[in-house]
């Protein structure tokens, strides 16, 4: 018996040793706990929402966060009425769940890109065009009637900037439902944000003497800002075409400031000019730069991502609160208890309430 027994021993032995090479051995239940690795749940890919000029990418930035992708397509300090899309442009575009602009005629060459370029299923939302109506629309120097194109600078008034974070939130939530309590709170601490703006605005124009409530500026993007808060805008440098104005524009301008007595007129960063500062020298005043795309510092495409503490729409806006009471004789230290921070990434700060 002994001996049928090692025999039997024996030839299972060499039936293990010919078993194929690839057979699966299931392990004992000690070496399943020690060895097996957990399954891994796919981790979702954020949602990417394609936004045009910087002010409008920050807005948007701020109730997104970090659960959703922002990205610019304009770059700053780039005209975006003239602005052309690269071709990289329409590969991001492609891949946009949501493209979000301004409207109003402001974008053209992006949103007939965009209109090529994206998903079938992917939404162009027009901030400016939900948040006043056509009987709203202002027509000015640069955006004549004539030309149907209204102005469409509705983000440099603080108030429209507030109409816009609350269309974003909107849109952002019925891409993604599941972020509606995260983007109602992103949003909730931004408009304490710019509703601090609009007070410091009405507190620095009240400074302003009232004879000197009076803009000139090279780009007519102003006019919304002024509507709101109480300043007449009595020209603009910048022709309808976007060109240098001829000879007989500049003499006329020259006779207005002299009429009107403003102190200074009023240059942009993203369009450059000499045409000012003749304006200026031949009519006495003084010369500053604003901005109405373009934020203060350097920052990123992706808005949410920057470390400038002050590459935001509100310090963009505080930059032209100061810049404006320094020239019209009105007192600048009222913007310095702004808080021009992201209320979301890297360099957001807690939200206090101004007082």
């Amino acid at each position: 018996m002994k001996k049928s027994a090692l025999l039997l021993i024996l030839g299972l032995c060499l039936t293990a040793c010919n078993a194929p090479q690839n057979a699966a051995v299931a392990p004992s239940p000690t070496e399943n706990k020690a060895t097996a690795q957990p399954v891994q749940n796919q981790t979702k890919s954020k949602l990417m929402v394609v936004t045009t000029v910087a002010p409008i990418t920050n807005i948007v930035s701020n109730i997104a966060g970090d659960r959703t992708e922002i990205t610019g397509i304009i770059p700053e300090g780039t005209d975006s009425h003239t602005f052309e899309p690269r071709p990289s442009d329409a590969d991001l575009l492609s891949k946009a769940n949501l493209i979000i602009v301004n409207g109003l005629r402001l974008e053209v060459p992006t949103e007939k890109l965009a209109k090529t370029s994206k998903p079938k299923e992917t939404n162009i939302y027009e901030l400016g065009n939900n948040t006043i109506k056509e009987a709203q629309w202002i027509f000015d120097f640069s955006f004549p009637k004539e030309k149907g194109d209204p102005n469409p600078h509705l983000w440099v008034n603080p108030k429209y900037a507030e109409a816009y974070a609350k269309l974003a939130a909107t849109q952002l939530t019925q891409l993604d439902p599941e972020g509606k309590a995260y983007y109602e709170k992103n949003l909730n601490n931004y408009l304490q944000r710019l509703d601090a703006l609009d007070k410091v605005s009405r507190e620095v124009v009240a400074s302003i003497p009232s004879k000197n409530r009076k803009l000139l500026t090279y780009h007519d993007s102003w006019a919304y800002w002024a509507r709101e808060y109480g300043f007449e805008i009595i020209g603009a440098i910048q022709p309808s075409d976007f060109k240098e104005p001829s000879a007989q524009d500049v003499a006329k301008l020259i006779d207005q400031i002299r009429k009107t007595g403003v102190p200074a007129i009023f240059g942009s960063e993203v369009y450059p000019s000499k045409v000012e500062e003749q304006i200026a020298r031949e009519a006495k005043v003084k010369i500053a730069n604003t901005a109405d795309d373009e934020l203060p510092g350097t920052g990123s495409a992706n808005a949410i991502e920057n470390t400038n503490p002050q590459h935001t729409y509100i310090g963009m806006m505080a930059n032209n609160l100061r810049i404006i009471a320094e020239n019209l004789g009105g007192n600048p230290q009222l913007v310095d208890k702004l808080n021009t921070t992201n209320v979301v990434g890297p360099t957001a700060t807690a939200t206090t309430t101004t007082q």
